[in-house]
């Protein structure tokens, strides 16, 4: 005990020190200023930027070549055709035929700025941390001889994928377009859904080493100012090497972090995203990935998909109950089939039971352990089939599950019946993705719950579960709303989905408000007896 407590102590004076010396450290690089030698500038860059692909171009300007400059950038992530075009032609040719070339300062940065470089994206700076940061970005940096001033030049050209339909949100009806790993293409795509001037953009840069821009999107007077606040803090807070992907955003910013449940939901979507932002919540979306966070979430929301708001609400309300009925089978299902045959024999009909019995008769294996190691070969197979080339994950998926079954079947191994439950579940499982996830960790606890107590086992693990959910929040927003606590009039979108023209309001446990509560006209149900205009 008390060695561990000299380490632990040890470990945190270590990283006191490494912070104070990185500290240090980052404010003289932030405090070095552009220096009117340029040889001076370069110098110091290359010693910071030793890698091959920085290009650091230099050349001679203006009237009688007596000016000095130099263009810095990296090879493979700028637009070579922009900068000849827009930075090095006019800076090297153009210049020759200005009339009034003697009077112009060419030493001056602000006179280059404007009379000179075409490309209109472009802002000055002072500080050399500033350059080097825009050229890991991808911009191009010119800078001159005499000059205290950078000019950092936004001729980005980044590789990336075309708009396709998303792989993990599939629908019928509705838009096929998905975000893509370009965040400046997901921001068009939700300026594309929402026209309008009060969707706000805040813009940050995470990760020492990646800075990865991450962007916050949401409407100024419908979500919560609170809400852009508390986002916006836990953003800062995130000091880390790198962000790759949403999920390490995700895993930063949530309420519960030691909760199976997620209380930040994501969407490869543009539709369903703005929606989100529509009611209130804010998207996160971050650089080099396809999936957006929206915060704040609903437990209830993972049970929702966009084309239920495409489709009429009779059809839409039963697929809604489908979905409340596979979810409840993919985390019950094996534990009550244990529950039955093990504990409460009597609740079973005797013709199904005799055939439970006579299917048993062979397996060497109690059923508990039966249904356990049938739904580690499940997992097994789905994780096989998602991580090899998809034309051999599908049949690895296939034939592995017929085969294995089948045979374990006729060798005695498994019982038919079991076959048959954990094939419901898997099937089940895949109704609900948002929430496939916590299923597959709560279908365990419930199986090893029900071969413990049986069916007082089960409802004990339910009680505990709906007292988890109902103790969660998610940025301040009841995480079982408008369950927990009860609203009647949001109660119209849950189980069932009343028609639109019935939808008068925002989620008012996301907005905290009531001023921006309606989001359309009361009288709009149609009728044939409208008045003609």
């Amino acid at each position: 005990m008390f060695k561990y407590i000299r380490k632990k102590i040890g470990y945190l004076a270590l990283k006191d020190k490494n912070n104070s010396q990185s500290n240090i450290s980052s404010k003289a690089d932030n405090d070095a200023p552009v220096l009117p030698d340029l040889q001076s500038n370069l110098k110091t860059i290359q010693g910071i930027l030793c890698s091959s692909d920085v290009i650091i171009h230099q050349f001679t300007f203006g009237r009688d070549r007596k000016f000095r400059g130099a263009l810095i950038y990296i090879d493979s992530m700028v637009n070579k055709d922009e900068i000849h075009k827009s930075i090095l032609k006019p800076l090297m040719y153009d210049s020759l035929m200005l009339s009034d070339n003697k009077n112009l300062d060419f030493s001056d940065m602000a006179t280059i700025q404007r009379d000179l470089i075409s490309i209109s994206d472009n802002i000055r700076t002072t500080l050399l941390n500033d350059v080097v940061d825009s050229v890991l970005t991808g911009a191009a940096i010119l800078l001159v001889n005499s000059s205290k001033e950078a000019l950092i030049i936004n001729s980005r050209k980044w590789e990336s994928r075309g708009i396709e339909e998303p792989q993990t949100e599939s629908v019928v009806r509705g838009p096929r377009e998905g975000f893509t790993e370009n965040i400046n293409v997901g921001l068009a795509l939700i300026r594309r859904k929402i026209k309008d001037p009060d969707l706000c953009i805040e813009n940050f840069k995470i990760g020492d080493r990646s800075k990865t821009q991450v962007s916050i999107v949401y409407l100024k007077n419908v979500a919560n100012q609170k809400l852009i606040d508390e986002i916006s803090i836990r953003l800062k807070r995130i000091k880390i090497d790198a962000i790759l992907e949403s999920g390490y955003i995700e895993q930063f910013i949530e309420d519960a972090p030691y909760s199976i449940f997620s209380t930040v939901s994501n969407s490869e979507k543009p539709d369903k995203v703005a929606a989100k932002i529509l009611e209130g919540c804010a998207a996160i979306l971050v650089d080099g990935t396809p999936f957006a966070l929206v915060a704040p979430m609903l437990f209830l929301s993972g049970f929702q998909s966009s084309e239920d708001y495409y489709s009429r609400p009779f059809f839409t309300s039963f697929i809604r109950t489908i979905r409340f009925l596979s979810f409840i089978i993919s985390i019950l299902a094996p534990a009550t089939y244990v529950a039955l045959t093990v504990f409460h024999q009597e609740l079973i009909p005797t013709q199904l039971l005799i055939s439970i019995a006579a299917g048993r008769e062979k397996v060497p294996f109690p059923a508990v352990l039966e249904a356990f190691l049938m739904l580690i070969i499940f997992d097994i197979l789905r994780e096989a089939g998602l991580r090899l080339p998809r034309p051999i994950g599908q049949t690895v998926s296939i034939v592995g599950a017929i085969v294995l079954g089948q045979a374990a079947v006729e060798a005695g191994l498994i019982s038919p019946i079991m076959v048959i439950v954990v094939a419901t579940t898997a099937i089940a499982s895949f109704v609900v993705p948002p929430q496939a996830d916590a299923g597959t960790i709560l279908r365990y606890l419930y199986l090893i719950l029900a071969g413990v107590g049986g069916g007082f086992g089960i409802i004990m693990g339910l009680l505990i579960t709906l007292l988890h959910l109902s103790s969660l929040r998610s940025f301040g927003t009841p995480y079982l709303w408008p369950i927990a606590p009860v609203n009647f009039s949001s109660l119209k979108d849950v189980f069932i989905r009343m028609p639109l023209w019935k939808l008068l309001t925002r989620p008012k446990a996301i907005i905290w408000s009531d001023d921006a509560s309606y989001r359309q006209s009361p009288d709009l149900r149609p009728s044939p007896e409208q008045k003609k205009r």
